[in-house]
């Protein structure tokens, strides 16, 4: 295929034959993948990969972490996909260890999506929120003289609150580092393949 033309030719596996916990951890990475990031990244992965040299220097000019597969694809390259069986590994062990998998979906999801920013955010607002209406209930019981509130209870729900506040403002601040990030990595909005 690409002595054909194309730039971007990916050999995605059709089966895996690993165990059953680095299966799901895999499947888990690619469903995510494909539903924040990449919507036609390959559903079972892929193993190698070859790009044009034309598609060299906007790999070379990304950032130190960033996964090439998602960049390329997030450029607009659509690769031509050629799908195998791999077979299992006859000799030795991986050298791909857990660790190492974690460190590339956690720079899969940094380097392409804001939305883990955008969890943290929520979950300050629902903490500070729930917390708030907790002590909107406390505070009404109190004045009406429904129960009595020990001072406890009062306090939690205050650390709770401003706990929540602070969560809330440190996902506002991760948006403004998200957007930093996003403006210092340069990445070209636009790539154009070819000019007629």
């Amino acid at each position: 295929h690409w002595l054909s033309g194309a730039k971007f030719v990916l050999a995605a596996r059709t089966m895996r034959g690993d165990p059953a916990m680095t299966r799901f951890f895999a499947w888990l990475y690619y469903q995510l993948v494909r539903r924040l990031i990449v919507p036609d990244y390959p559903p079972t992965g892929f193993d190698i990969m070859l790009m044009d040299k034309q598609l060299l220097p906007y790999v070379r000019d990304s950032s130190k972490n960033m996964n090439t597969t998602l960049l390329l694809y997030w450029l607009g390259f659509k690769p031509v996909i050629l799908e195998y069986v791999r077979p299992e590994r006859p000799y030795g062990k991986s050298r791909w260890t857990f660790f190492k998998k974690f460190n590339y979906f956690v720079d899969s999801l940094v380097g392409f999506s804001v939305l883990p920013i955008r969890i943290i955010s929520l979950i300050g607002f629902i903490v500070a929120l729930l917390s708030f209406l907790y002590g909107a209930y406390i505070a009404i019981s109190y004045l009406f003289g429904v129960r009595d509130v020990p001072g406890f209870a009062t306090l939690a729900t205050l650390i709770a609150f401003l706990l929540g506040l602070v969560i809330l403002m440190l996902g506002i601040i991760g948006e403004y580092i998200w957007r930093i990030f996003d403006e210092v990595t340069r990445r070209p909005e636009v790539v154009i393949d070819e000019v007629y």
